[in-house]
């Protein structure tokens, strides 16, 4: 069974309630007809009632009836919400008449809804900027408790097995913070070895990556990584990270032998965390188009709420599932607050 297919299978046993602000977009449309088809999700739509009904009836979907559909412009808990915008941004200066704009916009909303505890998770992005739907996500749903940082992390399935956890890594930074400080890296890696456990169910072996091994070179970059290995060690003692490792040493056993020959990562690091964000995003498309893997991604990682950002090419099939994807981390995040 492949990742998605199994994501896919979680999320039907328990479906959350996840908000698609973009509800009058041809493929999230067509992706939340599947959804509500194969029971992976409780689909809530952001938008005009009447042009969605015309569009699903345009596109022959068949499942868009049993969708919760809330209109921005016409919503019955307009003002609940707008208290909540005051209550969480007052002090930054927002007044009653920006809440009441801000609203009707569905980025807003959407995030706004999933902090009310009305919607269990979010995704968007097939028709806004990464920037638009970061926004609202970080002024209301806000960072985890201890986390500053969001990053974004990719789930790639190598043809492979011996990459890995039977060929399944986890990837991060690769697609929001381009130079993370020392404090912001141990955050992405703890963050990032968690959502191997969330998500792909695996004990995660975390590699803090730089061009040196265990010290082979001095630089200030080299010194970020190792003060980022002993940070995220204290942040989370029940995780294995190791670093600094070159990237060779951290996935091939017979140089990790020669390299870091006591590191209980080095040679089996099934997550790699990249120094910076240009490592990261270059890294994980080489790796994808030169060794035929599979990327999924990018997930956001660090919020208070699972909340995703999709690429702007993405397809009916990516959409189906991230949102698969966020209502298992919606379901875990609600059986680890009991």
């Amino acid at each position: 069974m492949d990742f998605i297919t199994s994501v896919k299978e979680k999320a039907r046993r328990n479906p959350q309630r996840i908000v698609l602000p973009e509800g009058t977009e041809e493929r999230t449309l067509k992706a939340a007809d599947v959804i509500l088809k194969e029971g992976i999700a409780r689909v809530i739509l952001l938008g005009d009632p009447e042009r969605i009904a015309h569009l699903a009836s345009e596109y022959y979907l068949e499942h868009i009836g049993m969708a919760t559909i809330v209109d921005p412009k016409n919503n019955p808990d307009r003002q609940r919400y707008i208290d909540l915008m005051l209550k969480l941004r007052a002090a930054k200066g927002l007044t009653p008449d920006q809440a009441g704009a801000l609203i009707e916009k569905p980025l807003y909303l959407g995030a706004v809804m999933v902090k009310a505890g009305d919607a269990d998770g979010e995704v968007a992005g097939a028709d806004s900027a990464t920037s638009d739907v970061l926004r609202p996500a970080f002024q209301y749903v806000k960072t985890e408790p201890g986390v500053s940082v969001v990053s974004g992390a990719f789930l790639m399935t190598l043809p492979d097995k011996m990459f890995g956890e039977n060929g399944q890594m986890v990837f991060a930074d690769c697609a929001v913070t381009p130079c993370p400080t020392a404090e912001e890296l141990a955050q992405i890696a703890v963050i990032t070895g968690r959502t191997a456990r969330r998500l792909c169910g695996f004990e995660p072996r975390v590699a803090m990556l730089s061009f040196s091994t265990m010290g082979s070179a001095s630089h200030p970059m080299v010194d970020k990584v190792t003060e980022a290995t002993r940070l995220a060690r204290e942040l989370d003692p029940t995780l294995e990270i190791d670093g600094d490792l070159q990237a060779d040493a951290a996935i091939i056993p017979g140089v990790a032998c020669k390299k870091a020959p006591r590191s209980r990562v080095a040679g089996r690091a099934n997550v790699l965390v990249f120094p910076s964000l240009e490592v990261g995003n270059i890294a994980y498309k080489l790796v994808q188009r030169m060794a035929h893997a599979e990327a999924i991604g990018p997930i956001l990682q660090g919020l208070a709420s699972p909340i995703n950002d999709l690429s702007r090419g993405c397809s009916v099939d990516d959409i189906v599932g991230v949102v698969a994807i966020i209502a298992c981390q919606a379901m875990r995040r609600h059986e680890e607050s009991k």
